[in-house]
């Protein structure tokens, strides 16, 4: 299993005591996590704004992550110009699950695969992992 992380899974799982972070503690057991530098740099942007004392958990975890340089742009699902890197990198680094708790711009594809990449909410992930 390839997983690449979303800011705002990549946000959560900066917060020490986050239910995030302990899911991916399991998670890392059976899976390799992706992400990109767009992820990571909106992620630090929020950390700055609501949570610095987290910004060196945050840089622990990229460091367990793969960093997808490439970015795929050819499929056929409209996204908002903000969410295309995210799967791009996605599509890019061969992930088969991009992690995402964007709702509001990823919901409608929870479930779906996109050019082979299963988009999943936590508890999406968590249900098909047990």
């Amino acid at each position: 299993m390839r997983i690449f992380l979303d800011a705002n899974i990549l946000f959560s799982a900066a917060r020490p005591d986050s239910r995030m972070r302990a899911f991916l503690k399991v998670l890392s057991k059976r899976a390799d996590f992706l992400t990109n530098a767009y992820a990571v740099e909106e992620t630090r942007r929020n950390l700055e704004l609501k949570s610095p004392k987290d910004l060196k958990s945050l840089e622990r975890l990229v460091r367990q992550c793969e960093m997808v340089s490439q970015l795929a742009a050819d499929w056929e699902v409209e996204l908002p110009l903000k969410d295309r890197p995210i799967l791009g990198g996605a599509i890019a680094g061969h992930a088969t699950h991009l992690l995402t708790g964007d709702e509001r711009d990823f919901g409608k594809f929870w479930g779906k695969a996109v050019r082979g990449v299963k988009i999943v909410s936590p508890r999406m992930l968590a249900e098909e992992v047990l």
